[in-house]
């Protein structure tokens, strides 16, 4: 289920799913930043935008303080095969945030 516009405008979305291992990541991420901003979101964190200097764990450090400033999270398609977006799942479910789930092709 995806939010209806009306109810979005103004907040703060962010992006979860698997980047490790992903040729293409940063153009999956970007198409669905696109999507996830025109379903009225004015703001959209995206952690394929982080330097690629950082570790994981830098990594996940600043992916958690945007989720924790985010409004909801959308999580992609095959999150569940990423270790890091399962962790910011559970995070998010521990912090009652409001979780979507992008269709396959957005």
């Amino acid at each position: 289920m995806l939010p209806n516009q009306v109810d979005m405008l103004k907040k703060t979305a962010y992006i979860a799913g698997p980047i490790t291992g992903i040729p293409y990541y940063r153009e999956n991420f970007s198409r669905a930043a696109r999507y996830v901003k025109h379903t009225g979101f004015t703001t959209v964190l995206n952690p394929a935008e982080l330097p690629g200097t950082l570790d994981n764990s830098q990594a996940m450090k600043i992916c958690f303080a945007m989720i924790d400033v985010a409004d909801a999270v959308f999580f992609m398609p095959e999150w569940d095969r990423s270790v890091g977006a399962k962790l910011e799942h559970a995070y998010c479910k521990y912090l009652n945030k409001e979780i979507y789930y992008l269709p396959a092709k957005p």
